[in-house]
């Protein structure tokens, strides 16, 4: 190939136009799809994508379920951003820090950042009490439908966000009750890299019952104080 033709923006990789294709499109697909499903969500025949698909399936970056023949994403880029450097050093400079404050609250607490318009979970600190709810380091969820991914999605023009919310958010901060976990409410504080912007965020799902030693306030001032201490590892000198 020449040099002109590396450089021109005309030149494309259709398989690889394929497999992207194929792995954003399942990124939003919890329950997957099949064969035929994401041929017509891709816009190609199925035996335009069956090669992809069966290399995708055999380097370990899809999986299929031999009764539905449903493909799902398997963890495989989950690891790969593990591997990445910059979210390897977020998980590294806030272990310690979470350490700290699950140990001070008594609570379970973790990390998340911003997935391809998902709630991804990279790192959780265990309560040390003998109650608590914890969240599967890799577990995925709304970005619409959680205090977490609320923080994480938040800018000032941000549309359609209650006023008592959005002026907790403007701090860099949320707390309100689990729509769907009774028992507990979610304090979420923002953590700000170098330019300022919201990076990650940190969660304690707050459980609050008569074994609870340190109250809701208490471990909200102490949520947004780790997460100042976080973005100040990171080089933040936000909020």
């Amino acid at each position: 190939m020449s040099d002109a033709e590396r450089s021109t923006p005309e030149y494309s990789a259709p398989a690889l136009d394929k497999a992207l294709d194929i792995l954003e499109l399942l990124a939003d697909r919890a329950d997957g799809l099949t064969q035929t499903e994401i041929a017509d969500a891709v816009s190609r025949n199925v035996s335009q994508i069956y090669r992809v698909l069966a290399t995708l399936e055999r380097r370990g970056y899809l999986t299929r379920d031999p009764r539905s023949g449903r493909y799902v994403l398997s963890m495989a880029l989950f690891d790969l951003a593990h591997r990445h450097p910059p979210l390897r050093g977020l998980v590294r400079l806030s272990a310690g820090p979470l350490r700290e404050l699950a140990d001070r609250i008594r609570q379970s607490c973790n990390l998340s950042v911003d997935d391809a318009g998902a709630v991804r979970v990279i790192a959780q600190a265990e309560s040390p009490a003998d109650f608590g709810y914890s969240v599967r380091v890799g577990a995925r969820f709304g970005l619409d439908d959680t205090a977490t991914g609320a923080v994480l999605s938040w800018t000032p023009d941000s549309e359609s966000v209650p006023a008592e919310e959005s002026a907790m958010l403007a701090q860099g901060h949320l707390t309100r009750v689990d729509p769907v976990q009774e028992g507990v409410t979610d304090v979420v504080a923002a953590i700000t890299g170098a330019r300022g912007g919201t990076v990650a965020a940190l969660t304690v799902p707050y459980i609050g019952t008569s074994y609870s030693s340190v109250g809701l306030d208490e471990v909200v001032a102490a949520a947004r104080e780790t997460a100042r201490t976080i973005s100040g590892r990171l080089g933040s000198t936000a909020r």
